[in-house]
């Protein structure tokens, strides 16, 4: 039997037509919420993840938006808003990247990936804050990333937005605690996701899949229903006294500082 940990709540989630945001949905829906609103650039993946929502007799909305754009980063918290009455969690876990060496990378790619993962995370975290305040309280998480933790060699502004994530969570968990808003992070490492695929490709997702050594725990990737879980876990009353924190899960990858070659010791 699944929990109902959610149950009456009102979610919305960015980046919900695929991978974390997509599972996160169908897991929100599982636990019992009453309404999840998703938000996704693209039309076709909303109106997929919709449709299996609603077979499971879920009531949820697609929101067609580019969370790069800070008009469509509050309209998306209106519209679940006006549409619903209130709203209970945010999940912000849309993202963007470009894989590009520091010393090539463009300003435009800098631009676009602080706006759709850093400055949608203010402006959302403050859309939704302000009707939570009214409200009496809620949760906001984020999906950051082990690469808020270190270098992500091409990354490095995919970086610098999620090591931003984890102090803005850090910050905002003081000053909306007072009315009753818990905020945290959730950090995925190595992920079965269309993203990871886009970034390393189907042959070597393939191989990944079939064994990834560098996660100790089962070594493997971490799947989508894993951080999906996580965030159900902090956006429940499980986690009533959670805030300001970084919930890393990556099967223990970041637990050591380095590795020792096997025959070296």
């Amino acid at each position: 039997m699944e929990l109902q940990r959610l149950k009456g709540k009102t979610a919305l989630i960015t980046g919900g037509g695929s991978g974390f945001g997509r599972a996160t949905a169908l897991r929100f829906a599982a636990e019992g919420a009453e309404q999840v609103f998703l938000v996704d650039l693209k039309q076709e993946r909303l109106d997929h993840v919709v449709g299996e929502l609603a077979a499971t007799g879920a009531r949820a909305t697609g929101l067609r938006a580019d969370v790069g754009l800070s008009a469509d980063c509050r309209r998306v918290v209106d519209t679940a808003v006006e549409t619903a009455g209130r709203l209970d969690i945010l999940i912000s876990n849309a993202a963007a990247w470009t894989e590009e060496a520091f010393l090539d990378m463009q300003e435009d790619s800098w631009n676009r990936v602080i706006a759709v993962n850093l400055s949608a995370s203010f402006l959302l975290g403050q859309a939704a804050g302000r009707v939570m305040k009214e409200q009496g309280g809620g949760v906001i998480a984020y999906t950051s990333s082990i690469s808020s933790l270190g270098a992500s060699k091409l990354f490095a502004h995919y970086g610098v937005t999620k090591a931003g994530i984890v102090n803005l969570v850090q910050n905002m968990a003081i000053e909306l605690a007072p009315y009753k808003i818990r905020v945290n992070c959730v950090s995925p490492g190595p992920a079965n996701t269309q993203q990871s695929r886009d970034i390393v490709g189907d042959d070597l997702m393939q191989e990944f899949q079939r064994s990834f050594p560098l996660v100790p725990l089962h070594q493997r990737l971490i799947e989508p229903e894993e951080i999906a879980a996580a965030f159900a876990f902090l956006a429940s009353d499980d986690a009533a006294m959670i805030t300001g924190q970084n919930v890393v899960v990556d099967g223990g990858l970041t637990a050591h500082a380095y590795s020792i070659p096997e025959g070296s010791a």
